[in-house]
């Protein structure tokens, strides 16, 4: 699962780099957290020295980590805290289907819904651009919804590994410096459930795009922009853009089931009365029908998919 690393450590680490002024390069091997952390320790440097490092990303995971300008790490409350910079994103990324079959198939599958979840979400961010932002996260998900089935038939081959490899970078490559805070609903639930209660962001993501996707049907843009992904992941139009969209969140539970990822919060050891904390935390609100929604949605996330 992807652990945030503590301050603490990262700046430790910190510290070491400023003791050797040769050191201008860092590089990270394996998920996210690996990743986040190295650019949370450039970042840091940068802070005490003026300059970032050189950064080298070799990912095993399908996060797309390696992607962003972001890092995540955990504050000194446990909380899971956030920098940004254009200058944090890795210099060199190196996509090696070899890494890869040293990965857990869960972790990879899990990580591999995470891509899905930022190419979903960008189609209806209402900043995404429509080249190549939006047309790469079309492709995106058509790969993944084709290559993470065969890759759970076998994980050991090493072409279905490439295309996954891509179809990550393609889910989060191109969203530029327009994209401001979270992809959507989807991530910002992952974050109320991720940090707090120790759920890797893969598992996440598994929990709730599809009833992310099902909710956003109701808005018609929305609607619109999911409708989208229809024939990318092999269904047929029925013309009506809530319908399709309804249907593109039901894949993606359908697709959640057959990887053998579907789990319920109560799974994870989240106790039913965190309902409203996870609500307010992913909403940042109290009340009012944003709240209602959400909080339908979160209690569902305690029963099974219906009819899977």
């Amino acid at each position: 699962m992807k652990q945030h690393a503590p301050i603490a450590q990262l700046d430790e680490a910190t510290e070491l780099v400023l003791k050797d002024d040769e050191i201008d390069t860092i590089i990270s091997v394996g998920g996210g957290s690996p990743i986040d952390s190295a650019k949370a320790i450039s970042y840091r440097l940068n802070e005490k020295s003026g300059k970032f490092l050189f950064h080298i990303a070799i990912p095993t995971t399908l996060s797309a980590a390696e992607c962003t300008l972001n890092a995540g790490y955990t504050n000194k409350d446990g909380m899971k805290t956030g920098v940004a910079s254009p200058e944090l994103a890795p210099h060199v990324i190196i996509y090696d289907s070899s890494f890869a079959l040293e990965t857990p198939p869960r972790l990879w599958l899990s990580t591999g819904m995470r891509a899905m979840d930022h190419a979903m979400e960008l189609m209806y961010h209402p900043t995404s651009t429509e080249m190549p932002c939006r047309q790469m996260a079309l492709f995106a998900a058509g790969e993944l919804f084709r290559n993470l089935a065969k890759y759970k038939a076998d994980p050991k081959k090493e072409d279905v590994i490439t295309r996954l490899q891509l179809a990550s970078y393609a889910s989060l490559g191109f969203l530029g410096l327009n994209v401001k805070g979270a992809l959507g609903l989807s991530h910002t639930l992952g974050y109320a459930l991720g940090s707090p209660y120790g759920i890797p962001h893969g598992i996440t993501s598994c929990l709730t795009l599809g009833h992310v996707v099902k909710l956003k049907a109701e808005n018609p843009e929305d609607a619109k922009q999911i409708a989208r992904m229809v024939p990318f992941i092999g269904l047929s139009s029925s013309g009506d853009d809530k319908k399709d969209a309804m249907a593109v969140g039901d894949a993606i539970l359908e697709l959640v089931d057959n990887l053998g990822l579907k789990t319920k919060l109560g799974d994870h050891g989240v106790e039913k009365d965190q309902a409203r904390v996870i609500t307010k935390t992913a909403t940042k609100q109290e009340e009012g029908p944003l709240y209602d929604k959400v909080m339908d949605l979160v209690k569902g996330l305690w029963i099974p998919h219906k009819g899977l």
